[in-house]
């Protein structure tokens, strides 16, 4: 991943960083020699990240953040900015799944009346409201600098769809909504707004343990985010907005947009089965 430059010192915020995908993409972006800022609810798993991380080229700090909580949100980002004197990434991944509403919502979902009123709430609070709390917080900062990047971890379309998936499907679809209205709202401020997601079913630890064994090689492991989070994090993508970026088709999108064109790249990205 050396043909990405300016990752080295790039100071990166990291929701729910300290396993599964948020972990893959502090591992990817401190290896390139950024900073990375590991946040998470429980302090003794960011302790644990963080020493994980620390063999590793880039530097690393973190902090306990619960991001449905907004007094929590701002003693975190105040932390990092008091250690590094600013941001320039917010990579939006805290989430919880559906695990916590439906243990078996693969082999026996739950239908929509049978969810907890409760766990409904619980859910969207973190993957949504969540997304829209940190970024509340960074914007400002962003907007006084004149540049920021945001990537908000979002998820297939089929999950959107798929009967036995309320309520974790509409918080990503909302997540989506939300991020291409943010972009429109900061317009050209140079702050820019991207999604990124896996492409499919990835091995996070919400993905339950009755699953069918047919099912199981189709399974991405988390660092299919590491390329294309270096590569939104990094010089080459300046001016990169408002899109969509799938993970397991990364390789062809950044062929498919250098050879034809921004716009036809994206279209041909987000026209995938694997959305």
């Amino acid at each position: 991943m050396s043909q990405y430059s300016g990752i080295r010192h790039r100071r990166v915020l990291i929701t729910g960083a300290t396993s599964g995908l948020g972990f893959a993409m502090a591992k990817a972006l401190m290896s390139e020699g950024a900073r990375v800022f590991v946040t998470g609810r429980d302090r003794d798993r960011v302790n644990k990240a963080l020493s994980e991380l620390r063999s590793l080229p880039g530097e690393c700090q973190g902090a306990a953040m619960d991001v449905r909580d907004e007094q929590s949100i701002r003693a975190g980002l105040a932390e990092m900015l008091r250690i590094w004197g600013g941001i320039d990434v917010l990579i939006n991944n805290a989430g919880i799944g559906m695990r916590t509403v439906s243990p078996k919502f693969l082999t026996d979902p739950k239908l929509f009346w049978e969810i907890p009123a409760q766990g409904f709430r619980n859910l969207i609070d973190t993957n949504l409201t969540g997304y829209f709390l940190v970024a509340k917080e960074v914007v400002p900062h962003f907007l006084k600098a004149g540049r920021g990047r945001i990537i908000n971890i979002s998820m297939n379309h089929e999950t959107m769809r798929r009967r036995g998936f309320i309520p974790y499907g509409p918080s990503r679809a909302a997540t989506e909504s939300l991020s291409h209205i943010m972009a429109q709202d900061l317009g050209s401020s140079g702050v820019t707004v991207n999604l990124l997601l896996p492409g499919g079913a990835t091995a996070t630890g919400m993905i339950p343990d009755e699953m069918p064994a047919s099912m199981r090689p189709q399974i991405l492991l988390p660092d299919v985010m590491a390329e294309p989070v270096v590569f939104l994090c990094s010089d080459e993508a300046h001016g990169v907005n408002d899109q969509r970026v799938v993970a397991k088709e990364f390789a062809r999108w950044r062929e498919e947009r250098r050879t034809s064109g921004e716009g036809r790249a994206v279209r041909s990205t987000t026209g995938s089965q694997n959305e």
